[in-house]
């Protein structure tokens, strides 16, 4: 069972969102907290796998409870969600730790699959938002990028090359498992290592890391 946490200072937002996660049989919601600190309190409570996290809140802003949360030992999975697109907030929410970035008007199938995604290590963004995110990287000098980019994938195995590659095309770990004829384990394991070559943090810095060498278009 999939345990998740709501926080959000809109009532009706969190009973919408509890509706949602309940019709199912391996996710449930722990708790519910109006606004970015009682979000933080109820995380050091209840241990939950996963929170969805709202931007704008009073006392404490998602992003700084975000931050907050994921400073933690062991810390869930964070995934916010608002109903704001901005570059400003994407940036932010990634830097702050968050694992996923999804949009209030996301399909009902689309959330619970960002929610199982999250809690397997894995992570999911609205495809406008990784074109914000894309964009925003990529939209240097196109050469120069490419060969810096080149160059700091050089420590990768072709296998890492190859996983990365999926990663720069959203695919999600069972996905790439299929894709390479190898095992999920298998995939955690490479994507840990491009982790730490890359010194990167979250995904989307690792498919924004695919785009700027070429590997993906």
């Amino acid at each position: 069972m999939i345990s998740v946490l709501l926080a959000d200072d809109e009532a009706l937002v969190r009973a919408g969102l509890r509706m949602i996660l309940e019709t199912t049989d391996d996710l449930t919601v722990v708790d519910e907290a109006g606004d970015g600190q009682a979000a933080v309190d109820a995380v050091q409570r209840h241990r939950p796998d996963v929170v969805l996290m709202d931007i704008r809140m009073p006392r404490l802003d998602g992003l700084q409870a975000t931050a907050a949360i994921r400073a933690r030992p062991q810390p869930p999975a964070v995934i916010v969600l608002t109903t704001f697109n901005t570059d400003h907030d994407v940036f932010r929410a990634l830097e702050s730790g968050a694992t996923g970035f999804l949009l209030k008007d996301t399909p009902p199938a689309d959330l619970l699959r960002a929610v199982r995604l999250a809690a397997a290590g894995d992570a999911m963004l609205s495809p406008s938002v990784t074109r914000q995110v894309i964009h925003r990287f990529t939209a240097e000098d196109r050469s120069r990028v490419r060969a810096e980019a080149l160059d700091r994938l050089r420590p990768l195995t072709g296998r890492e090359r190859e996983v990365l590659v999926q990663i720069g095309l959203g695919h999600a770990n069972a996905v790439i498992a299929a894709a390479l004829h190898m095992s999920e384990a298998t995939v955690k394991s490479h994507i840990t290592r491009l982790f730490e070559k890359l010194a990167a943090t979250n995904r989307v810095q690792l498919a924004i890391a695919a785009f700027r060498a070429g590997l993906v278009e």
